[in-house]
């Protein structure tokens, strides 16, 4: 496993991941990848994922069984067709998980809500045409646990979507080509999210020069998150944003500060890890290397949610709190 506890710290539980087997035959009938046919006529299924798998099937799936936030993005643009998802649907609080967008855990059914937990039993009950997940590391799929991985992908063709070491952008266009085989609108929140784009280019410019730092906080570490790994963060930086980048990455993700060094970046803007798993300002308040952050003492502290819902409608929302947080900040390092 290429991971590190720490990543899977972060991506699972603070911010794994099962290896695949190349599912489905034939040969990609674009020459881009980007997957053709589909429709909403329910005609054949070409689809060519980022392991370079081309998946063809005679109709367009009906019975998808995907990753929560995989199924949330896609459904933002539209596809309807899930008869299951795994991970996090369901908060810690019982109501449903951010990441779960627009889609009603009542209407599809749950094979494990937490990391390791996917039920082969359940899923082979649902009669899968097509499993979707995304990828963060190589081939690696996103939530397939490893140890039953082989059983799984037995039982239908997998697509799966690079999500870092990208731009959000780039990401955003996958799941946009993948709904249209789907059926789904290619286009759908894309006026929204230029927009909410253009907003944040707008800010910067009238900023003057601040300084953005990404970040998790655990009770021991602050994890300094690496603008070029991350999708959004990279995109952040495409429309001016001016990210710091960690000198000292551990795990490929992000810099593992102690509390003692928390304070070596100083930032205008903290981008703070919003997740129920990561320590918020209020649980961070009796930290003194903490209260004494450039960005803290001004309160210019941004809910961030590392792991996008990476359709347009998904993301917009981040960005227009951007560009707003951005606009409403003053410079307060040099």
């Amino acid at each position: 496993m290429a991971l590190t506890v720490s990543r899977r710290g972060l991506l699972a539980g603070v911010l794994g991941l099962g290896a695949l087997a190349a599912c489905g035959d034939g040969t990609d009938p674009a020459a881009s990848g980007a997957g053709g046919g589909g429709g909403g006529g329910g005609g054949p299924f070409a689809f060519t994922d980022d392991r370079g798998t081309a998946v063809n099937l005679g109709a367009t799936p009906k019975r998808v069984v995907a990753y929560v936030g995989t199924a949330a993005a896609l459904h933002d643009f539209g596809v309807s067709a899930f008869a299951g998802t795994f991970g996090p649907l369901k908060a810690a609080d019982g109501g449903k998980d951010p990441l779960a967008g627009g889609l009603d855990p009542a209407k599809v059914e749950s094979l494990g809500n937490a990391w390791g937990e996917f039920n082969i039993e359940k899923y082979a009950a649902l009669r899968p045409e097509l499993l979707i997940t995304n990828m963060y590391e190589g081939n690696q799929l996103w939530y397939v646990p490893e140890d039953s991985k082989d059983k799984i992908l037995g039982l239908a063709p997998s697509i799966g979507l690079t999500v870092s070491r990208t731009s959000l952008a780039t990401v955003i266009q996958r799941y946009a080509d993948l709904a249209k085989a789907l059926g789904g609108d290619p286009t759908a929140g894309k006026a929204q999210f230029d927009t909410a784009a253009a907003a944040v280019r707008a800010a910067v410019k009238a900023s003057g020069g601040l300084k953005v730092l990404a970040a998790s906080a655990s009770p021991d570490l602050l994890y300094v998150c690496d603008p070029k790994v991350y999708g959004e963060l990279s995109y952040y930086r495409e429309l001016g944003v001016e990210v710091i980048a960690p000198t000292a990455v551990s795990g490929g993700y992000f810099e593992n500060l102690s509390w003692e060094n928390a304070d070596k970046y100083k930032a205008d803007v903290i981008l703070l890890d919003n997740r129920s798993q990561a320590l918020q300002p209020k649980d961070l308040a009796a930290k003194p290397t903490w209260a004494s952050l450039p960005a803290v003492k001004a309160a210019q502290i941004v809910p961030w949610q590392s792991e996008p819902r990476f359709s347009y409608t998904g993301c917009a929302g981040a960005l227009d709190t951007l560009a707003k947080a951005l606009s409403g900040a003053k410079k307060v390092t040099t």
